[in-house]
Formats: C-alpha cells, sequence, structure tokens
C-alpha cells in the first residue's frame, strides 16, 4: 500500500476495523484488535481532568486497552453508529455506543447513554498510527451502579469496579503521559 492512502484504501481499513470489532464482542475478546496497530502507535483517553491513560505500542495496547482496560466488559456490544473520513488528513473519526450484555428493570440492556467516540490516524499498511477516544465518564458510572443494582454484574465487572484506576498501569495524571493527549499540532 502507498501511504498517504486515498479513500478507497481508507474506506477498506475502516470497513476491516468494524468487522474486527464485532468478531471481537462475540469473542469476548478484544486484543485481537492490537494487530490494527502500528508497533509503535498510541493509543489514550481521559477519565478525569488530571487521570488519563495512555499506551505506548502495540504490545501495551494489547495488554493494556485491550485487556485489563476492557475487563469486566466482555458481552458488551459497540456498535458503530457512523464514521467519517478525511483522505485529506489520513483520520477517521468513529460514533459508538456502548451496551452491555445485562438488562435493567425494563427488560432493555444497560447502556451508557453518553456519546462515545473514537479519533485515528491511519499510519499506512492497514494500522493506526494512534487512537484517542472519548466517552461520558458521568453516563458510564452512572449505567455501570445500575449494572451493579441488578445484581447480575459480572464477577469481572465487579472487581474492576472495585480497583483503583490511578495506580492501574497506564493511568497517568495528566502531566506525566507517555504520549501527547493532542497527538496533532493545536493552535
Amino acid at each position: 500500500m502507498t501511504y498517504p492512502a486515498d479513500r478507497a484504501e481508507l474506506e477498506k481499513m475502516v470497513g476491516r476495523w468494524i468487522e474486527a470489532n464485532s468478531t471481537a464482542q462475540d469473542e469476548r475478546d478484544w486484543t485481537g484488535l492490537a494487530e490494527f496497530y502500528a508497533e509503535d502507535a498510541t493509543y489514550g483517553w481521559m477519565y478525569s481532568p488530571d487521570e488519563h491513560f495512555m499506551c505506548v505500542g502495540r504490545d501495551q495496547i494489547r495488554e493494556f486497552a485491550l485487556g485489563t482496560e476492557m475487563a469486566g466488559l466482555d458481552g458488551w456490544q459497540y456498535p458503530y453508529v457512523t464514521t467519517l473520513i478525511d483522505e485529506k488528513q489520513q483520520m477517521v473519526v468513529g460514533f459508538w455506543r456502548q451496551v452491555s450484555d445485562v438488562t435493567g428493570p425494563d427488560g432493555k440492556p444497560i447502556e451508557i447513554h453518553g456519546i462515545g467516540g473514537s479519533w485515528f490516524k491511519y499510519g499506512g499498511d492497514f494500522e493506526w498510527a494512534w487512537q484517542r477516544d472519548w466517552f461520558d465518564l458521568n453516563s458510564a458510572g452512572h449505567a455501570f451502579l445500575a449494572l451493579l443494582e441488578t445484581g447480575k454484574a459480572s464477577e469481572a465487572m465487579v472487581t474492576r469496579m472495585g480497583l483503583h484506576g490511578p495506580s492501574q498501569p497506564g493511568h497517568f495524571p495528566l502531566t506525566d503521559l507517555p504520549a501527547p493527549l493532542w497527538p496533532v499540532p493545536t493552535q
């Protein structure tokens, strides 16, 4: 493949990515998605103004972002609602939902009702150079508590919710991030 990629290659990348996400959901194992990242890729998101998550390199992405950070979320679905592709900047933005496999008292799956999304930079060869996620942490907390109230939360979810976030691998204060929060120049 050539880099920068043309629109058709970016569309193919997005299609492969969404298909792999669907497979990961069905298999309840997100770690295979690591193969979509460049060896030196970065992947991060924010938990609070001074607690961020950041992985540097495919191995950390596999182990921490797709492994420990997804613990307890097996069985959840993250369907992409839409994606936007910018071939000039070699970037993709995807908007997704976060839907648990546990139903609430109303019989509907418990869902994080905030908007979730990912911002990607394409690095060529069907690999992401970086990814930054955003999601509504308050809505996530509300959904997690609703999940606990059902009594149907998995043991892995209960364990995850009891962890001290800042002490977990990949969690950093903003001033100590090992890769830039904004991977593009800001004005």
